[in-house]
């Protein structure tokens, strides 16, 4: 039976980006942070997560928290946009996002960038995207606050899919891997960051009280999204959760 944290913030990392720009210090070092911290592990993550919102039907994605653009670009190396697609690619940093646009060369002309923060997307009209993902974000976040507005953006039958930190099914494992977390990321961290302690202590936190598939699995329930399942990764590590919008005629 899988291990709660107690007690729980719906902000698991503790983090505001209102109060701290970490994102904007470290765009340029965000994959390489990413490759170290996870052993390059969270490059499977990010290409299941993209062959599950390829397999989803939409033509109109928004990308929401996307960083350099990772998952986005593994979309589109499985699939060409096909007639009528979009994809919205947005993130609170514009580091992030200029980052992400250099990293699509080119095909950034046929994509949309946004900034925005996924607590609050006023010039995203309602019921207006068929696909919301959001991947390894909503650890930073106030979990409920961006779930309800996920549900505000959707359409109606429209899909949810995230990718995000979760839980070791054997409660002795997940606290071994948890010890070992917090003693190698803040040494990569310090090293690869060059001493910016809150690049890695927003990460392990968010690691650490990140609630069980289970319990994010019952959140997303509560702001009313239906069809609920989750994929557990490397053994649980990380976790990708779908999710629909109901349908205006139930």
């Amino acid at each position: 039976m899988a291990v709660e944290q107690q007690p729980q913030s719906e902000n698991a990392a503790r983090f505001h980006a209102q109060q701290d720009d970490v994102f904007g210090r470290i765009a340029d070092r965000y994959d390489l942070l990413c490759d170290l911290f996870s052993f390059g592990i969270h490059r499977l993550w990010k290409r299941r997560v993209a062959a599950v919102i390829a397999s989803q039907p939409w033509s109109r994605l928004l990308d929401c928290a996307a960083g350099t653009g990772d998952v986005v670009l593994r979309l589109l190396s499985r699939q060409h946009l096909q007639n009528g697609q979009t994809i919205m690619i947005s993130d609170i940093s514009p580091q992030m996002l200029a980052v992400a646009r250099k990293r699509f060369g080119p095909r950034a002309a046929s994509l949309e960038f946004h900034l925005l923060d996924a607590h609050a997307m006023p010039s995203v009209p309602d019921a207006s995207v068929d696909l919301y993902s959001i991947s390894l974000g909503l650890k930073i976040c106030e979990r409920a606050r961006v779930l309800k507005e996920a549900m505000r953006v959707l359409r109606p039958n429209g899909r949810f899919v995230s990718l995000e930190a979760s839980n070791i099914v054997w409660p002795w494992l997940h606290r071994r891997y948890l010890q070992y977390m917090s003693l190698c990321i803040p040494m990569i961290g310090w090293v690869a960051t060059s001493g910016d302690a809150s690049a890695y202590q927003y990460l392990l936190r968010g690691i650490q009280d990140f609630p069980t598939a289970e319990t994010l699995a019952r959140e997303l329930a509560s702001v009313g999204f239906e069809d609920i399942s989750f994929e557990r990764l490397s053994l649980g590590i990380a976790a990708i959760h779908t999710a629909r919008k109901r349908s205006q005629l139930n």
